[in-house]
């Protein structure tokens, strides 16, 4: 089967993305940021070596968001982080997904993912804060693998890992912009 990515997508509306980031600049401030990391991440990391697929919320925001025109689109299912994991991870073979919050990442680090998942059961690209902004496995993936993770916890790849039990490969470790401090810091390392 061909490697698929999925990028996990919310609209950039304003007051819906980077909640914790406008609590620190704004929300104006806040969406104009995320537009330009949504942007950056989807431009640097398609590649014609797997396919890439946006996964979108909310649903309505479909064909309708610039930045995501010309990438193959589907809707995230409703529920937490749990159940929209569980259904990406539903493909058969390998699967990435990643998120829009860490600008630094690259083509050259899904390759590296894609790589490790010919021999490794499972890989993440680790965050600074406990979680993570890739996860790949070989689809599917049983749904109770996404049971019990504290989500936005500094425990959240450890739970995750937990719960696929054996050996997982790490990759390098990235700043998931969540705050002005992690901004910052993603900015003084580019």
């Amino acid at each position: 089967m061909r490697p698929r990515l999925y990028i996990m997508a919310k609209a950039p509306v304003m007051g819906r993305a980077k909640t914790r980031l406008a609590n620190d600049i704004g929300v104006t401030h806040a969406k104009r940021i995320y537009r330009n990391m949504m942007s950056e991440v989807i431009r640097n990391v398609k590649d014609p070596r797997w396919d890439t697929v946006l996964a979108v919320t909310p649903p309505s925001a479909m064909g309708q968001v610039p930045e995501w025109k010309g990438t193959t689109q589907i809707p995230q299912v409703l529920g937490s982080l749990s159940p929209r994991l569980a259904a990406i991870f539903e493909y058969n073979g390998p699967t990435a997904v990643i998120g829009t919050d860490c600008p630094q990442v690259c083509a050259s680090d899904i390759s590296a993912a894609f790589k490790v998942l010919k021999s490794s059961k499972a890989v993440f690209g680790p965050a600074d804060d406990g979680g993570f902004w890739l996860m790949g496995m070989r689809g599917p993936v049983p749904a109770r693998v996404f049971d019990n993770v504290r989500w936005s916890h500094e425990e959240t790849l450890a739970d995750i890992t937990r719960n696929i039990g054996g050996s997982v490969h790490q990759l390098r470790t990235l700043t998931d912009v969540d705050d002005l401090k992690a901004l910052r810091a993603s900015r003084q390392s580019s």
